[in-house]
């Protein structure tokens, strides 16, 4: 049984920065696709960065490019993302998914399995 579990958000000021962190369990991920994704009131649910497991490859939503970056812990089976500089519209709940799919797509119907999400708030 596949389970994602998140951590580390929080509240934060304008500028600050964090780093959410991804447990993978109850699978080998390296043919996998992790992504993170992000949700605020009222709005859909947007991708924010993804990353193939093996060999590292990425991809970022324009609007965290420069600011953010995923990586992964193959030894911890742990996914990141270090966002930096952040910005009030950045308040959301961030989830971690991931996808069997070889594609290094944005599309979140792609991807098989989410976790519970953590809530990151930036005050202005």
């Amino acid at each position: 049984q596949v389970q994602l579990v998140e951590s580390g958000g929080g509240l934060v000021q304008a500028g600050d920065s964090l780093r959410l962190s991804c447990k993978a369990s109850g699978r080998t991920f390296s043919n996998y696709v992790m992504g993170w994704f992000r949700q605020a009131p009222g709005k859909e649910r947007e991708v924010v960065a993804v990353i193939r497991w093996g060999g590292g490859s990425t991809r970022y939503a324009d609007s965290v490019k420069g600011r953010f970056a995923i990586s992964r812990d193959n030894v911890k089976n742990t996914v990141y993302l270090q966002m930096n500089s952040l910005k009030p519209e950045d308040t959301a709940v961030y989830y971690c998914a991931a996808s069997y799919s070889s594609a290094l797509t944005l599309e979140a119907a792609a991807y098989n399995y989410w976790g519970q999400g953590t809530q990151v708030t930036v005050s202005s």
